[in-house]
């Protein structure tokens, strides 16, 4: 992957990371989605450690591969097929990974990695301010992640309720042509209403993990 000019002057202290997570925490759902059952996760509220809860996203993503890669196994004639992920403690260490660019969270990435290696179009939907776009696509593609698009919110989107925002933004990618053959991420805002043949929620401990 070429590094872009301004890649190379980017430096990120630990405090301007939490700064960036703390923008793109978004609200809590009123009313948790029907995800796919997830694997019970082993840390609480009170304490969560990085083994702990890389012990409990992998569980989650050893879930959604056997079912991937039969869906993808399966797709019709022409079927863009496309994934769906969050971007703060879903793809990347965000309360964990205190530099920049910060680290891939590697269960995530290690699905990810499978699903673009066969044709899946990889989206990545946050609520992270549009004035860091460009820094978060770079970190994407610099952990290995293939962005096909990235949607963040602008000026107007920040007024408006998180699920309902991410929601249209999975519509859009619907009305674009595509399949979303799962959507993962680690809040129920990531994956209420609709738009997608699968949800995988992570573990976001009651809100600790934002």
């Amino acid at each position: 992957m070429t590094t872009r000019p301004w890649a190379r002057s980017i430096s990120v202290t630990a405090v301007s990371v939490a700064a960036l997570a703390a923008l793109a925490a978004p609200a809590q759902a009123a009313q948790a989605p029907q995800a796919v059952p997830a694997a019970a996760v082993s840390g609480t509220a009170a304490k969560v450690d990085y083994g702990t809860w890389q012990k409990d996203c992998q569980a989650v993503m050893d879930q959604a591969l056997p079912y991937l890669k039969d869906r993808i196994a399966a797709a019709g004639p022409g079927e863009k097929q496309a994934i769906v992920f969050d971007i703060d403690n879903t793809t990347l260490e965000t309360d964990f990974g205190f530099s920049f660019p910060q680290p891939a969270n590697k269960p995530v990435l290690n699905v990810a990695k499978y699903a673009q290696d066969h044709g899946v179009s990889l989206f990545f939907v946050t609520a992270r301010p549009g004035i860091i776009y460009l820094p978060t696509e770079y970190n994407l593609e610099h952990d290995g992640y293939q962005v096909a698009g990235l949607r963040v919110r602008g000026l107007f989107d920040l007024f408006k309720d998180v699920a309902a925002y991410k929601t249209a933004q999975r519509a859009d990618i619907e009305n674009d042509g595509y399949t979303i053959i799962a959507n993962i991420g680690n809040n129920a805002t990531d994956l209420s209403g609709g738009h997608a043949e699968k949800t995988y929620k992570l573990p976001d401990y009651n809100g600790q993990l934002s």
